[in-house]
């Protein structure tokens, strides 16, 4: 039986969700999954629905989450459902709830001047999600965020400081992978908008990082 994708879209137009999950869908059903596309977050509060699948991807920029979805969501993850997420679909959704950004490991912040050209630089040029992958140069946000400790990075991006100069040095993780229960949780601050994943390494990391976290 093939593994089974829910695939999230909604919240902040302005993250192009529905186009960016398109992006991806077709990635996954090359892939084996079998792959249901949804603009509610419905499914979450349905245990029937979520215990049949293998992994969750969301892209959901702000917006709110009722309490029974996040419940139902988070108790999925903590089961062994797998997460992988990009930009603020997966880690600028639901700002007040706190759970939430603890299964994700970070919070968007700030993107100091917007569109902007910087490096992002793979960390851990052995793990199998960044195997094989070079430096590579975005122009897209670079985004600033409040990250958990116990993340396992994989790659970063320094900042110039041009328009927060306090930012100066500061090296950012940009993609990470953790656990949340027996779940795996994979985030790329990537992918502001559908082109972004254009960029050749900023879309393999993303497919690499969805399989890794399924179950």
């Amino acid at each position: 039986m093939a593994k089974k994708a829910l695939l999230v879209w909604g919240g902040w137009d302005g993250h192009e969700p529905e186009q960016c999950i398109r992006v991806f869908a077709p990635i996954l059903e090359e892939e084996g999954f079998a792959v249901e596309v949804t603009d509610s977050l419905d499914p979450f509060a349905d245990p029937g629905v979520m215990s049949t699948l293998s992994l969750i991807v969301p892209c959901w920029t702000m917006g709110t989450i009722a309490p029974e979805q996040e419940k139902g969501l988070l108790a999925a993850v903590r089961s062994g459902i797998g997460i992988a997420g990009w930009h603020g679909g997966l880690c600028d959704a639901f700002r007040n709830s706190t759970e939430y950004q603890f299964m994700t490991g970070g919070q968007f912040v700030a993107h100091p001047g917007g569109i902007i050209d910087y490096e992002v630089h793979i960390t851990q040029l052995s793990d199998p999600i960044v195997a094989g992958l070079s430096d590579f140069r975005m122009h897209s946000e670079q985004y600033y965020m409040h990250v958990d400790p116990s993340n396992d990075v994989l790659a970063t991006t320094t900042f110039q400081g041009i328009d927060a100069p306090w930012t100066a040095g500061c090296v950012m993780p940009v993609v990470w992978k953790r656990k949340y229960g027996e779940g795996r949780v994979f985030y790329s601050s990537l992918g502001h908008a559908a082109t972004d994943f254009q960029v050749p390494e900023c879309r393999e990391i993303m497919r690499r990082g969805m399989l890794w976290a399924s179950r």
